[in-house]
């Protein structure tokens, strides 16, 4: 079996730091050419990006791909609604759990698999403030522990 190739594109680290993130899905883009080519030069953003649910079908928005700069007529709108590719069953399991309270769906990342655009969303629970405050203590600590040991060795 062939091994698949992976190239990152762009990726959410914000959203780890927002959100506890339960459950992950990748799922394939509906792009257009000039989109595509843009990726490839690595022209996205993911920071404000969301995921919802519309008519039995997930669509992903505010995800910025940035004009091709070399296309002649024809270029794509860089914050358009995008169709995201998934199973009718994990849209449903994705549709119930998103009707809980407080859960959303985050990108998290977006990379090249096989030369197809693939997107990872999350399926998440929004953090408050004193959580993020623990995240950030324990990543400290983490940075001292780290510290620590390199001096020593």
């Amino acid at each position: 079996m062939a091994k698949s190739h992976k190239k990152n594109i762009a990726e959410n680290r914000k959203a780890r730091y927002d959100f506890f993130i339960e459950d992950e899905y990748e799922a394939g883009l509906v792009l257009l050419g000039t989109e595509v080519k843009s990726l490839r030069m690595g022209r996205a953003n993911l920071k404000d990006a969301y995921a919802r649910i519309k008519n039995g079908e997930v669509y992903v928005y505010q995800l910025h791909i940035g004009a091709y700069p070399f296309a002649y007529y024809g270029n794509h709108d860089p914050l358009r609604p995008r169709k995201l590719l998934l199973h009718k069953r994990e849209i449903k399991r994705l549709y119930r759990k998103v009707n809980e309270k407080g859960h959303t769906l985050v990108p998290l990342r977006l990379y090249f698999k096989n030369g197809r655009v693939k997107i990872v969303i999350a399926l998440a629970k929004g953090k408050r403030k004193y959580d993020k405050r623990v995240a950030i203590r324990k990543r400290d600590e983490q940075r001292e522990l780290q510290r620590e040991r390199k001096r020593y060795t």
